[in-house]
């Protein structure tokens, strides 16, 4: 395909993920402004309101500064006239990142992997400038930059993501095939390596996610009371019930992140000095958002058992991956078999570096999804919500690296070339043949 051709449907593709994003945030907030303010309603204020909401979930801080007459009628302290909003609603981000991965996908099939990639990412920094030249408000403002760089970086990241991973797979004529020749001419047990890393990396992050899903999913059914006590708590109607709820499900993914982290042991914070963790809970006073009634109240050292779980998904990504590398061994044998291996057909020391590259990268991912999932809410000591990446990242990366040796170090390879042995021997015996014990 022609790459002008190439880089117009990429631009196109990321205008619609902008497009479908402010529109997603705008149509509610038209009903909004509608039905809850009438005539009285600030229409000049829509459109800012929307593109501070878009901004946010392009991981953009906005910064709120209130004058003392709006301090009192919002029941701010005195040191909150100015604050930064900066916890992303990541439903917004992640659709972005899957839109822009979908779209440099097919840049790769139509052979122009780079041209794809630069069209999304300019066009997503053109579409941002323009929303930010056109949502001037001088009671919520951006940094210029970031409100520029942001969305793009957010973009690039998936664009970035999706054509790697379908350049790897199907080829793309270019480096991505050039890197993959290079790794094809090393030994036959380290040449699968990259790929089965990359792999497993994915499926333990995936099952530690999951996990996650799964924290927040238990908790909603243990503290449904709670967070319905909330919401009667702030005496809203309907209209203002369905505006809450439709913003807490936008942070969804951000919730899962804290719960990521919470079932790998660090645990976050909903606000300075604070600790929501296995071992224990210690919370002041927290924001009455409905939300976070889910969190719990105590911990017990019964919920310390929730790091297996962790273990248990690198587990998995260990057996997916030794069951890769054994069929690839088996169908071209390792040319030089090392002396301390346990057993010719399954060197250990691909195993080990295996095992050692999927936890790394399983534990980078884990800090990514913390660090995203961190922010500030409001002032003072609620500018500290969210998980520390850097413990996060040590704690998934342990659990995910005990579960993967289990399975890759264990003697799988060993116990197979026994019972191949075994089959052998009965064969022979079974045809007349003398099978002798070897002499040392």
């Amino acid at each position: 395909m022609h790459r002008i051709l190439i880089a117009l449907l990429a631009a196109f593709d990321a205008l619609v993920a902008a497009a479908v994003g402010l529109v997603v945030v705008l149509a509610p907030l038209t009903l909004l402004w509608v039905f809850a303010f009438g005539v009285d309603a600030d229409w000049a204020a829509l459109w800012p309101a929307t593109a501070r909401i878009w901004q946010l979930g392009a991981l953009v801080p906005v910064s709120f500064a209130f004058d003392d007459a709006a301090v009192v009628a919002l029941g701010l302290p005195a040191d909150g006239a100015s604050f930064a909003l900066s916890l992303a609603p990541l439903a917004l981000t992640v659709f972005a990142v899957v839109f822009a991965a979908r779209s440099a996908r097919r840049a790769v099939r139509s052979g122009g992997a780079a041209t794809g990639v630069v069209a999304g990412i300019a066009a997503t920094a053109a579409i941002a400038a323009v929303v930010l030249v056109s949502s001037g408000n001088a009671l919520a403002t951006v940094e210029p930059w970031q409100a520029v760089v942001f969305p793009a970086l957010v973009y690039g990241a998936g664009a970035f993501a999706g054509a790697w991973t379908e350049a790897w797979a199907e080829g793309d004529g270019g480096a991505i095939d050039a890197l993959r020749e290079r790794i094809d001419a090393w030994p036959s047990k380290w040449r699968e390596l990259p790929s089965l890393a990359v792999r497993g990396a994915a499926l333990a992050l995936a099952g530690v996610v999951g996990v996650g899903a799964i924290a927040v999913v238990v908790a909603v059914l243990l503290r449904a009371d709670e967070v319905i006590a909330l919401f009667e708590r702030a005496q809203v109607d309907g209209l203002g019930a369905t505006a809450i709820a439709l913003a807490q499900l936008a942070y969804l993914p951000t919730l899962i992140g804290w719960a990521v982290a919470w079932t790998a042991g660090p645990g976050f914070a909903v606000g300075a000095a604070t600790a929501v963790s296995p071992a224990g809970t210690q919370l002041g006073v927290v924001p009455g958002i409905p939300v976070l009634g889910l969190l719990p109240e105590q911990g017990s050292p019964w919920l310390l058992l929730v790091l297996l779980l962790p273990v248990a998904a690198g587990a998995a990504a260990g057996w997916a991956v030794r069951s890769a590398l054994v069929a690839e061994w088996e169908a071209d044998p390792p040319e030089t078999p090392e002396s301390a291996d346990a057993s010719p057909r399954e060197p250990v020391s691909p195993r080990i570096v295996l095992a050692v590259a999927i936890a790394v990268l399983a534990g980078a991912g884990a800090a990514i999804v913390a660090a995203v999932s961190s922010g500030a809410i409001g002032p003072g000591r609620l500018e500290t919500v969210g998980a520390e990446p850097g413990p996060v990242a040590l704690a998934v990366g342990l659990e995910v690296l005990l579960g993967a040796a289990i399975l890759l170090l264990s003697p799988r390879g060993r116990a197979g070339g026994l019972a191949s042995d075994d089959a052998d021997g009965r064969a022979a015996t079974a045809d007349g043949g003398d099978v002798r014990a070897p002499v040392d």
